[in-house]
């Protein structure tokens, strides 16, 4: 079976949630935690491994937290994989030459570079937006909403945008 980490689906959950805050905004590793209820240590481990790959960027201080490091149609699900467990590989010899002990003579091998390397196109095609069940429309119409909610109300603000 083929089977993503704990790790790696609460890094697409807290990335989801990156991307559904307004554009600029930053969520502090609290805030985060309390909104998809992960452990805040969990979040804070998984947000630091998320900023070593470049797909999230963050600010300290006060009124510091966390970001999208691109927006989230630019941050592939291939790229999420990466992150948190390296390079996709169906098997040792997907990953490359030299990575198995009788490459020379298996007659699969190839088969299966394949079978990764579809597996690997399908994970580049699918955006962190399309994980977050967004389309870009919706994206910016709940980062209008957020963002006209404390000036207008909550009920006339979803009006607003809608």
């Amino acid at each position: 079976m083929i089977r993503i980490s704990k790790m790696t689906d609460y890094a697409t959950v807290l990335l989801a949630e990156l991307a559904r805050a307004p554009s600029g905004s930053l969520l502090s590793t609290a805030d985060l935690a309390q909104r998809t209820r992960i452990a805040a240590p969990t979040v804070s481990k998984v947000l630091k491994s998320l900023q070593r790959a470049g797909l999230v960027r963050s600010v300290r201080g006060l009124r510091g937290g966390y970001a999208l490091a691109r927006p989230a149609i630019g941050i592939s699900a291939a790229a999420i994989l990466d992150a948190l467990e390296g390079p996709v590989a169906v098997t040792d010899c997907s990953v490359g030459r030299g990575h198995c002990e009788i490459e020379t003579t298996c007659g699969v091998g190839r088969a299966w570079q394949r079978v990764n390397l579809a597996l690997r196109r399908s994970l580049y095609e699918v955006s962190l937006l399309q994980l977050a069940g967004l389309d870009e429309t919706e994206l910016r119409l709940n980062a209008l909403e957020r963002e006209l909610r404390p000036a207008v109300g909550g009920r006339a603000a979803a009006a607003l945008t809608r």
